[in-house]
């Protein structure tokens, strides 16, 4: 789905991505991992075209995308949610939902006056749309509740369920599980796989619970200091001495292998 080759940003005389290589593969979830400017974010921005890359090639299905603007990558069915979440705060969630599909007929002024019966048949598909949406996330009590109101889980849900208003093929998801209780972020685990598995979408995510990327993630890509430094399912990673050492640690090994196992 994605090949990354050769990637480098750099801001002045800092790397942040440094010759980073990799693949996600058609169908998979890919977990992204490695410690706290490691450059995965960057990586992100780069795919998802919020920043150019200094160099390299990113390509799509093999259409190369680099440095295409995040516009152009929506409608071609890549779009990414972000570590704080980005609602629109005054809107209802399901208004939230409804806003997300582009080139609605209500846009434009002339239409507004005069094409009115047209808007109507067109909100109400996207409503109906959204209610599935939320349904499929059980969220459906949270319909009506202003976006800003929501719990950090809550507009994590509400940003994924945004990408199902629209032909997504590969969702990035940055630090989806922060601030994020248990439970909700069980249930986002939940969507994420039935989405993979139902609807075939592709994911990328950026994650520190490790629980959860054993759980979710195969492949796992290890980043640090802006390189690949390791790739492989989860126990393979684990048993990397360069990423238990260097990166990870001994307990954390301990507790991504367990992760793995007990959702095998």
């Amino acid at each position: 789905m994605i090949a990354v080759r050769d990637l480098h940003k750099h801001f002045g005389g800092f790397h942040a991505v440094d010759g980073a290589s990799l693949d996600i593969a058609k169908g998979s979830i890919t977990g992204l991992i490695g410690p706290n400017g490691a450059g995965k974010t960057t990586l992100f921005n780069v795919i998802a075209g919020r920043l150019k890359p200094t160099s390299g090639t990113v390509t799509m299905l093999g259409e190369d995308i680099t440095g295409l603007p995040p516009h152009d990558l929506f409608h071609k069915g890549l779009l990414r949610t972000f570590q704080i979440a980005h609602e629109f705060s005054s809107m209802t969630v399901r208004e939230n939902l409804m806003m997300v599909p582009p080139g609605q007929t209500g846009e434009t002024l002339w239409n507004a006056w005069f094409a009115r019966s047209r808007i109507r048949s067109e909100e109400a598909a996207l409503r109906q749309k959204a209610d599935e949406v939320l349904d499929f996330l059980t969220i459906s009590h949270l319909a009506e509740e202003r976006a800003g109101n929501l719990s950090g889980g809550q507009k994590k849900l509400l940003e994924l369920g945004r990408t199902m208003m629209v032909d997504a093929r590969i969702v990035f998801l940055d630090e989806v599980g922060a601030g994020v209780n248990r439970t909700l972020l069980n249930t986002i685990g939940d969507a994420i796989v039935r989405l993979n598995r139902e609807r075939g979408y592709t994911f990328c995510v950026i994650e520190h619970d490790m629980d959860f990327i054993g759980r979710l993630c195969d492949p796992v890509i290890v980043m640090a200091e802006g390189r690949v430094l390791a790739q492989g399912g989860a126990a393979h990673i684990m048993e990397n001495e360069a990423v238990i050492e260097a990166y990870l640690g001994r307990g954390m090994k301990n507790k991504v292998v367990a992760a793995g196992a007990s959702h095998a």
